[in-house]
C-alpha cells in the first residue's frame, strides 16, 4: 500500500468483527419497517457510532444495508459501531414507484437516520453483545453517491422543497462528524437538464450552513456526466462551498466507485483499485477517529504517510 503506514503503525491489530442483520425498527409511518446492518469489534467499550448511507447504482444488493463491506468491516475492525440501513430507494425493496417520495426518497433517507439514532436502546436490546457499549456522544454519519446527499443534510446542507417552497433544514447536533464520498455538489446551472427536471431537489442544494467537520472525498476523474456538466470539480463542493473545519481527500485518477468502495469485487466499479480503497478505509477511518477522540493522532499520521508516499494516491486539503 503505498500511499498509507502498515495497520499497526497507527490503528492497533485489527479486532474481531460480529456483524448481525437484519436488525428491524418498527417504523409504523414507514411503507416498510427499517432494517439495519449492526457491526462491531468483539471487543471494546465507549465505541463511537459511524451511520452510513448507501447510493444507489445498478446492483440491487449494494444499495442496502448489504453494501460497503470494505468500508463497514473495517471501521467496525478498528473501534467503531456501524450501523447501515436499507432506504426506501434500494432495489431490494421493489417498492410501487408511485410511493411519495419515489424514486430516491430524498427526505426519508435523512429520516431513516434519525431513526436510527433514535432508537439505538432498540439496537441494544437486539444486538446484546453491544449492551452499554457504545459512546452515544460520539456520532458520525457517512454516505457515498446519494448516500452523500443523505449525509450532508445531517450535517447542515440545506435545500428548498420543491413540492411546497419550504427551506429544509435536517441538520442532527447529535452528529459530529462526517465523511462525504463522491457526493454530489451544487445545483443550478451545474446539473445536466434532465437532473434539474426529474430530481428538482438537487437544484437548491447550500452548503453555505453545513458547518460541521466533514471529509469531503472526491475523484478526479468522476466526471459524473449524467448528473452534472460541471465535470469531476462537482463532488469538491461540499468542501469549497462550506464554513468551518473541512478536509478534502482527491484520489488521483479515481471514478465514482472511488476504486470499489461498494463491494468486494463488484463488477460495476469503473476504477477498480485494492490500494485507491485502502487509502479511502485508512485516512476515512483516521479523519473520524481524530475528529471523535480529542488527541488521537490518526489523522496526522495517516495524512503525512500520503504526503511522503512517493507515488501518492491522492492529495489533501484542509480548511
Amino acid at each position: 500500500m503505498n500511499a498509507i503506514t502498515d495497520d499497526a503503525d497507527v490503528f492497533g491489530s485489527p479486532s474481531p468483527v460480529l456483524s448481525v442483520s437484519p436488525v428491524a425498527l418498527p417504523a409504523p409511518d414507514r411503507p416498510v419497517d427499517l432494517e439495519i446492518r449492526v457491526s462491531a469489534p468483539v471487543t471494546g467499550t465507549d465505541l463511537p457510532v459511524i451511520l452510513i448511507s448507501h447510493g444507489q447504482g445498478p446492483s440491487h444488493h449494494l444499495s442496502s444495508l448489504n453494501g460497503y463491506a470494505p468500508l463497514a468491516n473495517f471501521w467496525a475492525a478498528h473501534g467503531f459501531v456501524v450501523i447501515q440501513p436499507t432506504h426506501l430507494s434500494s432495489r431490494t425493496l421493489s417498492l410501487d414507484p408511485d410511493t411519495p417520495g419515489a424514486p430516491l426518497y430524498w427526505r426519508s433517507r435523512v429520516e431513516d437516520m434519525k431513526r436510527v439514532l433514535d432508537g439505538l436502546d432498540a439496537v441494544e436490546t437486539a444486538v446484546p453483545q453491544l449492551r452499554g457499549r457504545m459512546d452515544r456522544g460520539k456520532v458520525a454519519v457517512a454516505g457515498h453517491s446519494m448516500g452523500g446527499h443523505t449525509a450532508s443534510l445531517l450535517l447542515g446542507a440545506r435545500l428548498t422543497d420543491p413540492q411546497d417552497g419550504t427551506e429544509v433544514d435536517l441538520a442532527d447536533p447529535r452528529v459530529k462528524a462526517g465523511v462525504l464520498l463522491a457526493a454530489p455538489g451544487r445545483g443550478g446551472d451545474a446539473l445536466t437538464g434532465e437532473v434539474a427536471r426529474n430530481w428538482p431537489f438537487f437544484s437548491t442544494a447550500d452548503f453555505s450552513r453545513m458547518a460541521t467537520p466533514t471529509l469531503v472525498v472526491a475523484g478526479d476523474k468522476d466526471e459524473s456526466a449524467h448528473m452534472t456538466v460541471a465535470g469531476a470539480d462537482w463532488h469538491t463542493d461540499p468542501y469549497v462551498l462550506s464554513p468551518g473545519r473541512k478536509a478534502l481527500l482527491t484520489l488521483f485518477g479515481a471514478e465514482h466507485g472511488l476504486g470499489g468502495i461498494s463491494g468486494y469485487d463488484v463488477a460495476e466499479t469503473t476504477d477498480e483499485n485494492p490500494a485507491r480503497v485502502s487509502a479511502v478505509q485508512r485516512l476515512t477511518c483516521a479523519y473520524l477517529r481524530s475528529e471523535l477522540r480529542a488527541g488521537d493522532p490518526a489523522w496526522q499520521v495517516e495524512c503525512e504517510a500520503l504526503a511522503a508516499a512517493p507515488d501518492p494516491l491522492g492529495h489533501i486539503a484542509t480548511k
